[in-house]
């Protein structure tokens, strides 16, 4: 005998209606956010940034392949990393089916690491993935939009992220995550790395940043969480419950 809450139809539909009307108002409220967004200034960039990508080096408006906004997803996986970040592998997974639907609309999406353009290349045949993804090894790109820091910044005992200074969390870390994840590094070298993502946008020749998130400020960019919201039981986790997608049958 279940221990939830049950009901008639006629109650459930009562709740359901009332709940409408939140997730009505949310959904408003996030049209306003996105507006939001959109009116941010745009800062112009500069500085050079060279990547290394499948078609040979790159500079980030070369990045934009033709359109006129770019978004990229900083993915965890530094140059010492056996294989890319779990967490960021499960949010690259939904990439490859909406990527043309972006590039039709004027909109490029390209994932960036700073780990060499031969482990992405492998790892993006091992997971099966065919989205762009360039390498920032050997450039600030990374350390400039706060998703790396030096050895030097995380031994400070504070780095900068999500636009604050925040605890470089090295205190009772734990490597066996690393290592039983597959990642092949100590915490330390784990965790110079960070997710985000950011935007920019080409005009009249001269690239521009136009917004950028971070931890769970891209949280609806992960596909399954938005589904699991959607579950009886939502996201009902407990730590890492996700894994790489081949990596399940090793569970």
């Amino acid at each position: 005998m279940t221990s939830h809450k049950t009901g008639t139809r006629e109650e459930w539909l009562a709740a359901r209606l009332e709940l409408l009307e939140a997730e009505k108002a949310l959904t408003r409220r996030s049209d306003e956010l996105a507006r939001w967004r959109q009116e941010l200034p745009w800062v112009r960039i500069d500085k050079e940034y060279r990547f290394e990508t499948d078609d040979g080096a790159a500079s980030l408006a070369e990045l934009f392949r033709g359109r006129s906004q770019l978004l990229i997803y900083h993915f965890m996986f530094g140059p010492e990393y056996g294989a890319g970040c779990p967490s960021c592998s499960a949010i690259a997974d939904g990439f490859n089916g909406f990527v043309v639907h972006l590039a039709n609309h004027d909109v490029a999406l390209c994932a960036v690491s700073r780990a060499p353009l031969a482990k992405l290349q492998a790892y993006k045949r091992r997971m099966g993935w065919s989205f762009p993804w360039a390498s920032s090894f050997g450039s600030d790109f990374n350390y400039d939009f706060q998703t790396s820091r030096t050895e030097e910044q995380q031994q400070s005992g504070v780095v900068e992220y999500n636009f604050r200074e925040v605890d470089a969390g090295l205190e009772g870390a734990d490597d066996s995550w690393s290592f039983n994840m597959g990642v092949g590094v100590d915490w330390a070298t784990y965790t110079r790395e960070a997710p985000g993502m950011s935007a920019f946008a080409l005009d009249d020749g001269v690239v521009y940043h136009a917004y950028s998130a971070y931890a769970r400020g891209f949280d609806g960019l992960w596909g399954a969480y938005q589904w699991l919201d959607r579950t009886p039981r939502g996201r009902h986790e407990s730590g890492y419950w996700w894994r790489r997608h081949d990596d399940y049958h090793n569970q």
